[in-house]
């Protein structure tokens, strides 16, 4: 078994398949940091694999020391919060912004909360800038972050050369069971070309 060195995070936009590639990197052989405090629902019924003190990492990035040789979730954003006394390894996810901006509309109208607070267009242009900043913070960190960028449409259509890369950046993973997880039915909220 691979000695990882390094903190596995799994981030990208809210809706972008994050909670997915938490899980497949999980039975893929990398140990999920998560306290399960939220559960598994309609909108992700595998799980949303959290880890609390994750959204609090600017206040208190304790937990940090906790996660190497382990994978955590969080969204875009905090990735920038994320202490530089460590080294970070993260798949980061891509989505079809329209889509992700559609699922997050459903979700949040499950919930009865309202989605028309931000038009579209200027939800998918705010969601572009924050992207790049992140992106090109990590570039500009690469003693402390190394990341690939991971296209959940492209992985829902053809899943493996997608694994296979996860596998080669995370220093080996059971495919296998990567692959197992990827699930068609669970991909709702879909663009119709």
């Amino acid at each position: 078994m691979a000695e990882r060195n390094y903190v596995t995070i799994v981030s990208g936009l809210p809706r972008s398949g994050t909670s997915m590639m938490m899980q497949m990197i999980d039975k893929g052989g990398i140990p999920a940091m998560t306290d399960h405090v939220r559960t598994a629902d309609e909108d992700n019924p595998k799980g949303y694999y959290e880890f609390e003190p994750v959204k609090k990492t600017k206040e208190d990035s304790t937990w940090v020391a906790e996660a190497n040789g382990k994978a955590v979730k969080m969204t875009h954003l905090l990735l920038m919060d994320m202490p530089l006394d460590y080294t970070y390894r993260v798949v980061f996810m891509r989505r079809h912004l329209k889509e992700v901006v559609k699922s997050q509309n459903v979700m949040l109208e499950r919930r009865g909360k309202d989605t028309d607070s931000i038009p579209r267009e200027r939800l998918i242009d705010m969601f572009r800038v924050q992207i790049h900043k992140v992106l090109t913070y990590m570039q500009d960190r690469p003693d402390h972050f190394q990341y690939i960028e991971i296209d959940y449409n492209a992985i829902m259509k053809d899943p493996e050369p997608h694994i296979k890369q996860i596998s080669a950046f995370l220093d080996g993973l059971n495919t296998d069971e990567m692959l197992a997880v990827v699930d068609p039915a669970l991909y709702r909220n879909r663009l119709v070309e």
